[in-house]
This record gives C-alpha cells, sequence and structure tokens, in this order.
C-alpha cells in the first residue's frame, strides 16, 4: 500500500466527503447548476496562484537536488502550462483574465491555501506534500471517478471538459508522480512518532478541499448566497 493510500485509509470519512461531495456528482450528470461552476472556477485561478507559492515553498524545503527539480517542476507547469488552461477554460464560461484577476478571494479559498503554506512552513517538505496531495492527487481520482458516469462525455454536459482535463492522461500522470514522490519522501521521513500528525493534517487538508466544492454549492442556496 501507497503512503497515501495509507492516509487515504485512516481518512475515509473526510476522504469521501470530498471526492463523493454533491458538486462533483451533479458535474458528471450535468446538473449542477451554471453560477455555481463558474464561481469555482475563478476561485480555482486564484487557488491556482497560492498553490503556485505552496510549489515555490516546496523548493526551499527540499533537502535533495532531486527534491528541488520535482518542486521546480510543478511551479513551472502551474505557472507555465496549468493557469493557462484555466483562463481558456474560463474564456468558454464568458469570464475573462480581467475579472479573474480581479476577484475578491472567498474565505473557502483563503483557508485551505494558507492552511497549506502554514503546514510547510511549520513542518517539513513532507507535510507539505501531505497537505497538497488532496488536491494534486484526488482530483486525478474524482475525475475518473466522473468520467465514468454515463452522461459525463454527454454533448450537453458543459462539465465533461473539465473532467475531461483531469481524467486524461496527462494529469493523470501528475497525479501518479506525486504520489510517488509522497512515497519516497515517506520512506525517508515519516517515522511511526510522526504518523498522527501527518493524518491530521491530510484530513485537515482534505476537508478543506471539500470545503471548496462546497462553496461554490452554496452560490445556488438562498441561505448561503454571498454578494
Amino acid at each position: 500500500m501507497s503512503f497515501f493510500e495509507r492516509l487515504k485509509a485512516a481518512s475515509e470519512a473526510e476522504w469521501r466527503s470530498y471526492i463523493e461531495h454533491p458538486f462533483t456528482n451533479a458535474m458528471a450528470d450535468g446538473s449542477l447548476p451554471e453560477p455555481a461552476f463558474r464561481y469555482y472556477l475563478v476561485q480555482d485561478y486564484l487557488f491556482l496562484i497560492e498553490f503556485a507559492r505552496a510549489y515555490a515553498l516546496s523548493v526551499y524545503k527540499s533537502p535533495s537536488l532531486d527534491d528541488m527539480r520535482d518542486g521546480a517542476a510543478g511551479l513551472s507547469a502551474i505557472l507555465d502550462v496549468e493557469m493557462a488552461l484555466h483562463v481558456k477554460l474560463c474564456a468558454g464560461w464568458g469570464l475573462s483574465p480581467s475579472e479573474l484577476e480581479q476577484a475578491p478571494p472567498a474565505p473557502e479559498m483563503l483557508a485551505y491555501t494558507r492552511y497549506v503554506l502554514d503546514a510547510g512552513m511549520r513542518s517539513d517538505l513532507l507535510a507539505l506534500k501531505v497537505a497538497l496531495a488532496p488536491c494534486v492527487i484526488g482530483y486525478a481520482e474524482i475525475a475518473t471517478r466522473l468520467a465514468a458516469h454515463p452522461s459525463a462525455e454527454a454533448a450537453g454536459n458543459r462539465y465533461r471538459v473539465w473532467i475531461a482535463e483531469y481524467a486524461g492522461p496527462e494529469y493523470q500522470e501528475v497525479a501518479a508522480r506525486a504520489c510517488a514522490h509522497l512515497d519516497r519522501l515517506a520512506a525517508r521521513y515519516a517515522t511511526p512518532a510522526r504518523e498522527a500528525e501527518l493524518i491530521s493534517i491530510f484530513k485537515e487538508a482534505t476537508r478543506l478541499e471539500a470545503d471548496f466544492w462546497e462553496m461554490g454549492s452554496r452560490r445556488v442556496r438562498p441561505d448561503g448566497q454571498r454578494p
């Protein structure tokens, strides 16, 4: 069992709430209200900016050149590839780059990204990678699950592009590399004395990821709309 799978097994309730959140299920069958997804896209753009900072921190926290190269590659992928793809996806939803850049950050977005950065600042590279894992590796698992839904690739499903992007071989390879790197770090630094600490980080990061989906859902509920 990989270290990531061990973290998941110790966080089963949190993980299921995250990967099976109603927001994701509604993307699979195409029933998600468009304002919810549009708001998510805006916040995900701001999220990518903060995630780039986390990868920059991972370079600083790296104990070896190989780890530094891994962090630098992740940073480049976000800044030079993923953000451009995200802007292109947002354009299809009528969102301009200026709208993305000027949008106020949601509390849920700030909570998760601040938690990830704090985990890295307080501890080592392993703790930072554990905090990043629910997003980096979890999106691959979520998209794979959604892609199996009968309506996921239907022409009328506006969310099929998002699903295909994360279920596709390129992102699946990103997730596989992240999982393998986590295993290598765990082999060096995940002592029995640290197990409870690392599980706690993973659980909290997973819970905050689920809140990110909930953030979008609240946009279309009368009791939870934000101005």
